[in-house]
């Protein structure tokens, strides 16, 4: 298998290519080339003891359309959402499964893209292996054609700046299309203004408040609260209709509730003032409430722990959102995960009504 990842690893190497105007950029770029080369060439230290375990009914030709119904023991896109996704011990063997699909369909382009953007989301969302990620995503041409890849080219450029390299995530974002994941991110590199206002001008068509939405987000990662809440009060403002309510808007309004409440709950407090113990709230996710358990210890958050939820695609979100609380000693101005920001954004809520409500 081993064998079969090199020639893998070469053939999405076909797609990054190298010119003399590259030599010439500056040592940051040679860095994050060098290191993305070298990790996306080889593979992970897992791999090889994993074992490549799917459905025997898994139709593995991978039509380009799937058949109609739904059938997660026989689709694979189906699968991977359904089985991969949402199961932790699955992570590692979807990797698996997608190089082997990579191999079958090493001679259909379409189906080899496919593949290689679905290695990119399950490096990018689920292991957070920012490096390998932005291998593939290099390796399918999103660097060269942002435009045509925007949505993707806002991940790869999130992934230079996980791996360090912020100037190089700016330079990419400025060659890619705008729009709210863009505007998200330069909020969270710490370009508040222009992100507030990439977000705002979505607002000209803005029904169920997402764009408000995000626009409040910004602000409230920026520590710029009365902002904040003005923008979650317009999403709460709009009105949703008696019959046949819109399941976005509602989710949007229900959102900027629950972030309000905790806004208001976190500026009371200092976690320092927080006896020792554990403390359990929940809030608003994606699907159903988050629970959280936070306990402290002298004073200091020793632990986040998600202990109910009915989440679906969290991705990395659980646990990746619970150590950044507890980096900080604090719910403010911790970023959301990306691709999971709701669930992200709920144990964020959860742990500042957690800690609000056994203030001393």
């Amino acid at each position: 298998m081993l064998k079969t990842l090199t020639m893998l690893v070469l053939i999405g190497l076909l797609a990054v290519t190298t010119t003399a105007q590259d030599s010439k950029k500056s040592s940051t770029r040679a860095e994050i080339d060098a290191l993305i080369d070298r990790v996306g060439k080889t593979p992970p230290d897992w791999f090889k003891d994993t074992p490549l375990n799917y459905p025997k009914s898994l139709d593995l030709t991978w039509p380009m359309k799937p058949p109609p119904g739904w059938d997660n023991q026989k689709n694979v896109g189906q699968f991977v959402w359904d089985v991969v996704n949402p199961n932790p011990n699955r992570w590692r063997e979807g990797v698996k499964l997608m190089h082997h699909l990579l191999t079958l369909h090493k001679d259909d382009p379409d189906k080899r893209e496919r593949a290689m953007l679905t290695l990119c989301h399950m490096y990018h969302d689920l292991l957070e292996d920012y490096a390998r990620a932005a291998f593939w995503y290099r390796a399918v041409g999103v660097e060269k054609d942002p435009t045509e890849y925007a949505r993707s080219a806002v991940i790869l450029a999130e992934c230079y700046w996980r791996l360090g390299y912020r100037d190089e995530a700016l330079k990419l974002l400025a060659k890619t299309p705008p729009g709210l994941m863009h505007a998200t991110l330069l909020g969270s590199l710490g370009e508040t203004d222009r992100a507030i206002s990439m977000a705002l001008v979505e607002t000209n068509d803005d029904p169920y408040g997402s764009a408000t939405l995000a626009a409040a987000d910004i602000c409230r990662l920026a520590g710029r609260y009365p902002e904040a809440l003005k923008h979650y009060q317009t999403v709460l403002d709009i009105e949703v209709p008696a019959k046949n309510p819109n399941g976005w808007l509602v989710r949007n309004r229900n959102r900027a509730s629950a972030n309000v409440t905790a806004i208001k709950a976190f500026e009371l407090f200092d976690p320092k003032s927080v006896p020792d113990g554990k403390y359990v709230a929940s809030s608003q996710g994606y699907e159903a409430q988050v629970e959280v358990t936070v306990t402290m210890k002298s004073g200091r958050i020793a632990d986040v722990a998600v202990t109910k939820h009915r989440e679906k695609q969290f991705y990395s979100a659980i646990s990746d959102t619970s150590a950044k609380i507890i980096a900080k000693q604090s719910v403010k101005g911790v970023d959301t995960t990306s691709n999971a920001t709701i669930t992200s954004e709920a144990i964020i809520n959860a742990t500042a009504k957690a800690l609000a409500e056994r203030k001393k």
